[in-house]
């Protein structure tokens, strides 16, 4: 590495690329494909980086409803199938006086997916129309759902215990419902959308002499080479 960082600068404006995997950064060329310290591929942005977010966002989008609408749960009971969605659960839980944990749920099965959605939907938007917005800002909201969505697994575990927990044979059995896998595909969908999320992008909006997806196209083209 012979050329120094400069704080308060993007990589693209001082030809630097970043290694994601051991974090040094290098002098960008064209033929520069691996990262010189790990030898692991290196480029400047994620290639297609709101394409595949777009995409994943839009699978979250359409599974949600189903996800909401159909039963995640079929409890058998006495020969007798009970099936309960995420809401009704909901409503059973403050009926019984469980106050707390119908909170928990509620948070975490409904209000957390749709924030995960709504917030990179909003920061994607921002991106792409270069709203010039504080980057600090949408970059703690970006990590906040990054942290958020490792624990949106937490319903499909607790529905994992239910169903080995309550497995009496005909007398009382739980089985995961279609809405399960709805929301299934929800949570590893939202996981990966952040995941392919590119957040130097955020920083590459608020320059506007390089449109974000002529600076992909560039960082794509030099890739295939």
């Amino acid at each position: 590495m012979t050329k120094e960082a400069i704080a308060g600068q993007t990589g693209i404006q001082q030809s630097l690329q970043v290694c994601a995997i051991c974090g040094n950064y290098s002098a960008f060329s064209s033929e520069q494909l691996q990262c010189p310290t790990c030898g692991n591929d290196i480029y400047l942005r994620k290639h297609k980086s709101l394409q595949k977010t777009w995409a994943l966002l839009i699978t979250a989008i359409v599974f949600i409803f189903p996800a909401n609408l159909y039963p995640i749960t079929y409890l058998l009971k006495n020969n007798i199938l009970y099936p309960d969605t995420i809401f009704s659960g909901i409503i059973t839980l403050i009926e019984g006086e469980m106050l707390g944990i119908a909170i928990i749920v509620f948070i975490a099965s409904i209000l957390v997916p749709i924030f995960k959605i709504v917030a990179l939907i909003f920061i994607v938007i921002a991106v792409q129309r270069r709203w010039q917005l504080s980057a600090r800002k949408q970059l703690i909201i970006f990590s906040f759902v990054d942290w958020i969505g490792r624990w949106s697994i937490l319903d499909l575990f607790v529905i994992s215990i239910m169903v080995a927990v309550f497995d009496k044979g005909n007398l009382l059995s739980v089985y995961p419902g279609i809405a399960a896998t709805s929301f299934t595909i929800v949570v590893i969908t939202t996981l990966f959308a952040a995941y392919s999320f590119d957040t130097r992008l955020i920083w590459d909006a608020r320059q506007r002499k390089t449109p974000i997806h002529h600076q992909q196209h560039s960082q794509d083209c030099n890739h295939n080479d």
